[in-house]
């Protein structure tokens, strides 16, 4: 019978460190992630924030934080510039973000993924998509944080903001909650929104001020005063690019 008195002391300290790094390590993973305690969850999201660094020089640390609430409710408004825009955005703040989505741009491949990330899909081409409204009202009321693009699609050519479209300043006049916007730049351009996955390069991210509105105000507005916010920030010309 094998005793520790037996054993070699390396073999012990390595033993005791390798238990010591796993333990760190599993905490990293859990702890400080969209869904604190979930190691599948967590590994997504390291991975996430690893990605944004190596491919997109996106990091975390360098990103002034002090903004971002540590939960919902909260909408975050981010400009459209390629398809990696939600993953960035997520590496850089904490809590889960349940994006819109248009429809179109949701691969029948990718379903399973779609549905583990509980995107919210969204008829780009409707007038008014009230089913997907709702979804998303409900979400912000009961304490979640929401993506939303208000252009409805990437900004082509770069450089130039899209119009807003009203149906986001209608979630965030119904639901009243606080409004972080968040602009993007410098991504990788591609034919196709999915092709900037795999493509390198020097993004920067800003994250504005707390925002808030009077639920009585009307969503053209509030729009209007958000795409003020993203010119102002990214000294783009007010000049949308025509349909």
């Amino acid at each position: 019978m094998l005793t520790l008195d037996r054993v070699p002391t390396w073999s012990i300290i390595l033993l005791a460190a390798a238990w010591l790094a796993l333990a760190a390590l599993t905490r990293w993973l859990t702890t400080g992630t969209p869904r604190d305690g979930d190691l599948f969850t967590g590994v997504v999201y390291r991975f996430v924030q690893v990605y944004a660094r190596v491919m997109h020089g996106i990091s975390r640390g360098r990103v002034d934080r002090a903004h971002v609430p540590s939960a919902g409710p909260l909408i975050v408004v981010c400009n459209h510039t390629a398809g990696v825009d939600p993953l960035l955005a997520q590496a850089v703040v904490t809590p889960e973000i349940r994006w819109m989505m248009a429809r179109d741009m949701m691969l029948p491949a990718c379903e399973r993924v779609w549905a583990w990330l509980a995107i919210i899909g969204v008829d780009a081409k409707a007038r008014a998509d009230t089913r997907s409204l709702r979804e998303a009202i409900r979400h912000v009321e009961t304490g979640g944080v929401l993506g939303i693009f208000p252009e409805g699609g990437i900004e082509r050519p770069p450089g130039r903001l899209r119009a807003f479209m009203p149906g986001a300043g209608l979630v965030i006049a119904k639901t009243g909650a606080p409004v972080l916007p968040v602009f993007i730049t410098g991504t990788p351009q591609a034919p196709e929104a999915w092709q900037s996955l795999w493509r390198s390069s020097r993004a920067s991210i800003t994250l504005g001020p707390i925002m808030r509105f009077d639920r009585r105000a009307k969503p053209e507005a509030i729009v209007g005063e958000l795409r003020a916010w993203f010119l102002a920030t990214s000294g783009w010309p007010d000049e949308p690019p025509p349909a």
